[in-house]
């Protein structure tokens, strides 16, 4: 198939605004809607989207299970929800499945070469497989940033669709490392790739070496988002990572998620936020 299925997909959707339009657009929208959004009711409903995360070179089968008896031993109330996913490295999926015993938290793992995708595509399908037999209900893998770069961008869709055959039903979410893309452009392009490659999820960052996630970027993310919905018909959900640690943080992104894909997006199904500290500043600001 040629390349130029690629560019007729980019004019498909509007351009990137500049990183000033975006921030004045982003602020325009929090001045609008924070206020009234950081409520009680509201960091709960976030609480319920927080995928739990542990992705350290010092984790142990100890320290997952810890964190899995966490979410075990959590006092789920009426008016609190239980998080939305456990995420963990491949080897630690069959822990997390042995050890979780609530129902309704999935179980997530990064694969493909997490988080720099820099390994052959046989062993990032391999490993994707490989955490899904061990029991993963969502895979967190990075983009192809070497390919995205070059201008692959068959490479990159022929990749995902191979690693998201490979998940077997499990849900994809793809990492687009939007500290490492830079320009909002770039961002652009990498989601609509993604999009038309299987993703189910769009997810911001690896919080590994680069910066995390922005509210500009996560703008650019949603607009593209919402054209999909347009164009096809087709609900993908959206996540946010690396360096979320606040309530205040949190609402922030709930808030532009609302203006931007509207409220039925703010549920777990198709809104995410990868933390660790977060539930902590959660639960005390609760």
């Amino acid at each position: 198939m040629s390349e130029n299925k690629y560019y007729t997909a980019f004019q498909k959707f509007p351009p990137a605004a500049s990183e000033q339009v975006i921030s004045e657009k982003v602020q325009e929208i929090l001045n609008r809607s924070f206020e009234k959004n950081f409520t009680s009711d509201v960091l709960a409903s976030i609480y319920g989207c927080i995928d739990l995360t542990s992705l350290n070179s010092l984790d142990t089968t100890k320290t997952v299970r810890q964190m899995v008896d966490r979410v075990n031993n959590f006092d789920e109330t009426p008016n609190l929800p239980n998080v939305a996913a456990i995420c963990t490295y491949p080897n630690f999926v069959e822990t997390v499945k042995q050890f979780l015993e609530v129902k309704g938290v999935k179980i997530a793992s990064v694969a493909a070469g997490f988080p720099s995708s820099q390994t052959f595509s046989e062993i990032k399908i391999a490993e994707t497989a490989m955490a899904v037999m061990a029991g993963a209900d969502e895979i967190d893998v990075a983009l192809n940033l070497s390919f995205f770069m070059e201008g692959a961008y068959e490479e990159i869709a022929d990749e995902l669709a191979e690693i998201k055959d490979s998940c077997r039903g499990a849900t994809l979410k793809v990492i687009l490392e939007t500290g490492a893309l830079v320009t909002q452009e770039n961002i652009r392009r990498a989601t609509i790739l993604s999009l038309y490659s299987g993703a189910d999820f769009i997810k911001t960052s690896t919080g590994k070496g680069y910066q995390g996630a922005t509210p500009e970027a996560f703008y650019t993310i949603c607009k593209v988002v919402k054209k999909y919905k347009e164009l096809t018909g087709l609900k993908v959900g959206v996540k946010v990572s690396g360096g979320i640690r606040t309530a205040e943080e949190a609402v922030r992104y709930y808030t532009i998620t609302e203006s931007v894909l509207g409220k039925e997006w703010l549920k777990k199904d198709l809104f995410r936020i990868g933390a660790s500290s977060l539930i902590a500043d959660i639960e005390s600001k609760r």
